[in-house]
């Protein structure tokens, strides 16, 4: 594919991690910046996801249930006995135990979008890029949301606002910001160094959220990132063979790895969207609890 398109192993790989967007960043951090294919797609699949959790639940019988009925309930079962045992406030796990399971769902299908062939999407895009009359070597596509860093920053910052939520909804204003100031540390009946420790304290509690937040989307983005690399270096492999006279090992190596990387990627993307409810939920249950 890359040579057909005139390109050099570098040129094939930039071309593959460049998103559709409005413009380039003019900063690491540029928030007038749009990936257009990042917010399509994971708009797509989260109503994919939505429908396909809508439909269990509307084909559930009282009867011996179906495979994907039984699929459905051991999914949820298992998301509802996680949030049980870190979340014990039952009026809030009424929201937040169906908030992991789409969050569960919603990354897990969109880290599946990595299975896809690589040059699939794009291939197709390209011609319809080029039949509304633009260049096709301008048509950027990437299919795999949670290999945008902005996408998964994202979602942990909405992890974030619905901790910052439950804090202030739990313990009050005053309640929470009193534990902002007398935890770790504690604090002291002496006034110079109680307002000492008041001053380490929530400078720790802020680099504590700041922390956990930008860890909580780093691990999803870097998992799925090196895992969108490898499946690109997989498939050059394939376009070196089929462009070259010798090299059947190419043709070979090419399908041994391509197969026995999808197999082990479907653990790591089944166990990066469990690690991510996870945390969410092990970051609302500390919202819950009083230091």
């Amino acid at each position: 594919m890359a040579a057909e398109q005139g390109q050099t192993s570098g040129e094939y790989i930039i071309h593959h991690l460049t998103h559709l967007r409005n413009h380039p960043a003019s900063n690491v951090v540029d928030f007038s910046v749009f990936h257009f294919d990042s917010i399509f797609f994971s708009i797509a699949v989260g109503v994919l996801g939505c429908w396909l959790l809508w439909l269990g639940a509307r084909k559930a019988t009282s009867g011996v249930p179906g495979r994907f009925q039984a699929a459905v309930e051991i999914l949820v079962e298992m998301v509802d006995s996680q949030a049980k045992g870190i979340i014990h406030n039952a009026h809030s796990r009424k929201l937040v135990a169906p908030l992991a399971l789409v969050v569960f769902v919603w990354i897990l299908l969109l880290n599946a979008m990595d299975l896809l062939p690589v040059d699939l999407l794009p291939l197709i895009w390209r011609g319809i890029y080029g039949a509304a009359g633009h260049d096709p070597e301008h048509a950027y596509l990437r299919v795999v949301p949670t290999a945008d860093l902005s996408m998964t920053m994202g979602l942990s910052v909405g992890v974030l606002v619905l901790v910052l939520f439950y804090n202030i909804k739990i313990k009050g204003v005053g309640g929470w910001a009193h534990e902002l100031v007398t935890a770790p540390f504690g604090t002291s009946k002496n006034p110079v160094f109680a307002l000492l420790l008041g001053f380490v304290n929530f400078g720790m509690q802020m680099i504590e959220f700041v922390a956990r937040t930008v860890s909580h989307g780093m691990r999803l983005f870097g998992n799925m990132y090196a895992g969108e690399l490898i499946f690109l270096l997989i498939a050059m492999m394939g376009g070196a063979w089929s462009l070259s006279a010798t090299g059947i090992g190419l043709a070979i190596g090419h399908i041994v790895a391509g197969t026995v990387w999808a197999l082990f990627h479907l653990i790591i993307i089944t166990l990066q969207a469990f690690v991510f409810m996870m945390l969410a939920l092990v970051y609302l249950g500390q919202a819950h609890d009083a230091h």
